[in-house]
């Protein structure tokens, strides 16, 4: 419907009414790399949801991208302390600074593991009037001890569409992780190595188109009539 149409809809705020048109996105590429949070979910010391992150970190800055891991160690578990804590101002930090994100955790008893799960849980969906992850891609992978599995890459495209981000269509699941990586901790060829790599290729695609689009593209008009107290009130959780 062009602009200049009009169409009776008593239930509407016209002035908080919008028509989307092309005009309304940005087509600039942006004075910086594309910023990519890499975030995993084990603590071992050959742990491979973090050799998978090293491995995409490294791809991705082939392909021009800034890119930072978070250490999930000596993250505390919720509720356990407030958002004072280092860690947890690091990781809310790298939440904020990032453009593109990549989640990649171990497949435990068919889910995520907590380690992965608490980092998330730490990310409030409001955070001084502004939504940390709202309209950031992500890119979701996955490794196994045992046969391939899809079941957390499943859960993490529950958890990003949750959390308002514009999940990739591809993704990555690692089975039987221990055969794909040598003693130096780099991942070996294989059509595994070749998914990661196209799973990088795409988010960095995707970052780069929506990245300047991202406040157009999650704005919604039942925001916009709502005041920012009620949405405030709407996404705080800090009574539940």
């Amino acid at each position: 419907m062009s602009s200049d149409q009009t169409t009776p809809l008593p239930n509407i705020e016209s002035e908080q009414f919008s028509y989307p048109e092309m005009s309304h996105f940005s087509l600039d590429e942006g004075e910086h790399k594309p910023r990519i949070l890499l975030l995993y979910g084990s603590l071992r010391a050959r742990s491979f949801s973090r050799l998978v992150v090293e491995e995409s970190a490294r791809i991705l800055e082939a392909m021009g991208a800034e890119a930072k891991i978070f250490d999930p160690t000596g993250l505390p578990q919720t509720d356990t302390t407030d958002e004072s804590h280092p860690k947890v101002k690091e990781l809310r930090e790298l939440m904020m600074w990032s453009e593109g994100q990549v989640w990649c955790s171990p497949e435990r008893h068919g889910s995520m593991t907590s380690i992965f799960k608490s980092q998330l849980d730490w990310v409030p969906l409001n955070l001084g009037g502004v939504r940390p992850t709202q309209g950031k891609t992500l890119a979701v992978m996955q490794v196994s001890g045992g046969s391939q599995s899809f079941n957390t890459v499943n859960q993490l495209r529950i958890l990003g569409r949750w959390m308002r981000m514009f999940t990739i269509p591809n993704q990555s699941s690692v089975p039987k992780a221990y055969l794909e990586f040598d003693d130096e901790g780099r991942m070996k060829p294989s059509p595994f190595y070749n998914r990661i790599v196209d799973v990088v290729e795409e988010l960095m695609k995707f970052t780069l188109l929506l990245r300047n689009n991202k406040a157009y593209l999650v704005d919604r008009y039942s925001e916009r009539v709502e005041t920012a107290e009620e949405v405030s009130k709407r996404v705080n959780q800090h009574a539940i």
